[in-house]
Order: structure tokens, then sequence, then C-alpha cells
């Protein structure tokens, strides 16, 4: 499968700190990548490089083979690169479902022309987009919620929300940042089966930063082990959990929960 995302020898110093040091890894297109490691391996800096939050030291990123390195995260939005966060992010004085609306870009309402003299088609786009959006709920399973302001959601319903502002984007690639946090067991299984269909279904791809295990072996293949900056290996989680070096390195030398 081609690479999506091509991380090439990206370095990032703040200073005299070296958080990422020479690492290349790849995301290939149609999958659900992890990427994983002990706190202060250089993950979260090297998704903020890769997501256009500020721009690497040294090194190039590619995105679908396009030269990418220091675009900016509007940009590479605009190029179908997307990314969560920990903290999910709403408007949260509207409705969950007028959250869904916003979404797309380019809608003949936001131009003050057609907003007068283009009624009908404004119209005609507002009720496809209200469609698109009423299917994404179904999606997401918040059908129920779409009417509440997103801001009384619970956490996992906000993270879920997010996810159906992705699939409102239509992105070739997501970044996702931690969706386990905070979020209760049964709405963690919903936010797993969406990524999954999405991937499947949709033929999304997933690049993925998670701390729980159990999360990244049931989404995640192939799974990327940083430490220190760099890649220490990849390869499927059932590999993994079992690797001396990352037992040692990530684990403090115990054998991870549900290793075999």
């Amino acid at each position: 499968m081609p690479k999506i995302i091509d991380v090439q020898n990206v370095t990032k110093r703040f200073g005299n700190v070296l958080a990422v040091d020479d690492c290349s890894l790849s995301v290939e297109e149609g999958t659900i990548t992890g990427l994983i490691g002990p706190n202060g391996a250089g993950k979260t800096t090297l998704f903020n490089m890769v997501a256009g939050a500020f721009p690497p030291t040294s090194g190039r990123i590619l995105l679908g083979g396009e030269d990418v390195t220091g675009l900016k995260a509007h940009a590479l939005f605009a190029r179908g690169l997307l990314r969560t966060f920990q903290i999910a992010q709403d408007f949260s004085n509207m409705t969950a479902l007028e959250n869904l609306m916003l979404v797309p870009a380019g809608q003949s309402g936001e131009s003050l022309f057609s907003a007068c003299f283009r009624r009908g088609k404004v119209t005609a786009e507002e009720d496809e987009t209200r469609r698109r959006a009423d299917e994404v709920m179904q999606v997401i399973r918040l059908s129920h919620v779409k009417n509440e302001r997103a801001g009384n959601l619970s956490g996992g319903q906000k993270k879920l929300l997010e996810l159906g502002r992705v699939m409102m984007a239509k992105p070739r690639v997501v970044l996702l940042d931690e969706i386990a946090a905070g979020v209760n067991r049964t709405l963690l299984n919903d936010l797993a089966a969406v990524v999954q269909s999405l991937n499947r279904e949709d033929g999304l791809t997933f690049f993925v930063i998670e701390h729980d295990m159990d999360l990244i072996a049931r989404l995640c293949d192939p799974v990327i082990v940083m430490a220190a900056g760099s890649v220490m290996m990849q390869g499927p989680m059932s590999e993994i959990r079992n690797d001396p070096e990352v037992i040692e390195a990530y684990f403090g030398g115990a054998p991870a929960a549900g290793a075999h």
C-alpha cells in the first residue's frame, strides 16, 4: 500500500532539548496505525509536526507523496489531513447537530451575495448538509442528543461528536490523540466501533496516539514504538507486547498486561 504519511529523518529541538531525534516512520494508506511509547518518547512532538503545529528542526514530512514540511494545520486540512485532540473541541452553545453542520467548507450561505440573491441554492445546500449531519449522527450513535447543546454532552459523547465532524469534513487521514482519555468503557467501545467502521467502509486512514494498550491492540496494525525520540520497533501488537527491549523501555521490565 502507498504511504500517506512519510516522516523522513525528522529532528526537533527546543533549545537544548532534543525531543525527536532523526526519526523516520510511515503510515500506509487504509491502515489504523498506532504510535506508543513511554512519557517523553517524543510522540506528541512528532504528532504536532505532522499536524502542522510547528515545523521540524530538520528532516521532511510528506503527505501523499507531497512535501508538506512546515505547512500550517489549515493548509494540511485543505490537503485532507485532520487532527483530533485529547480534549474534544466543540461549539458548546450550539447543538450537537449544528456542530456537524458547520463543518463543510465553502457553503453558499457563507456568501452575503448568495444569502441575499440565491436563497434557493442556500436552502437546498442547508437541507443537504442537515441530511448528511443526521446520517452522521446515526453512525456515531448520538441521534438521541442531536438537539442537546454540545457543552452539555459527556466527555465521551464529545469525542464521538468530534469523530462526527471528521466524517463531515471527509478527510484522507486523521490523527487521533488519546481518544480513550476520560471516556467510560461503554462509550469507548462506541468510539472504537466508529473508527473501525470509518476505516473499513470508507477507507479512512488513522494515525493514533494512545496509552490504552487494549484499545491499541483492538484497533491498530501496525503499531510503532517510540523511545528517546526515535522509532524502536514496528509490528503487530502481539509481537510488541512480548519484545524484551520494548518491555524494558515502555513497561518497566514487566510484561505488558495481556502479554502471552
